[in-house]
């Protein structure tokens, strides 16, 4: 009775981002349609929350640097849509990136900090842990060194196939 029952639905990490951008727009779209800005916001870091809360273990790693691409990317997909209505289209996407951005921070800076708790106490350490002696025993083993090997004689001349035909 004292054991904890694990869901047995997982993420890779490449679903828990695809999850957290689509509820970010999804809360671009509501924010529109209730003029209610703190949506998006709200919708980002639930979005995260779950996707560090369901994702395996061993892609934790993959998943805690993403939070801020995602906020971004979503953030300027909506102001391309937005931009391409006005009449300087680059002045109106820089103008809506820093509004949006600026007004998103909060919201950007507990998404990824909740990210990375969470993914802190699932196991992030081990994971950090098992990279450093990835790269620690690859720098180790020397690499042979590679020569110049010529290609063969006729390599990049067409082949043909068949045989000939003879002229009837």
């Amino acid at each position: 009775m004292g054991e904890k029952r694990r869901s047995a639905v997982r993420l890779t990490a490449r679903g828990a981002i695809a999850l957290a951008l689509v509820v970010t727009l999804a809360g671009y779209v509501l924010a529109a349609l209730f003029d209610i800005q703190q949506i998006v916001g709200a919708a980002f870091v639930l979005s995260s929350l779950f996707g560090a809360l369901m994702v395996n273990r061993r892609e934790l790693l993959s998943l805690v640097v993403t939070p801020p691409l995602v906020f971004f990317c979503a953030t300027l997909f909506v102001e391309l849509g937005r931009a391409f209505g006005s009449v300087s289209i680059v002045q109106s996407l820089a103008l809506g990136l820093y509004t949006s951005l600026t007004s998103g921070a909060p919201w950007l800076f507990a998404g990824s900090a909740i990210v990375l708790g969470v993914a802190w106490r699932r196991g992030l350490r081990d994971n950090v842990r098992e990279l450093r002696e990835e790269l620690k025993a690859g720098a180790e083993e020397p690499r042979p060194r590679q020569t110049f090997v010529p290609e063969p004689e006729g390599y990049f001349e067409p082949k043909v196939y068949g045989t000939p035909r003879g002229d009837d």
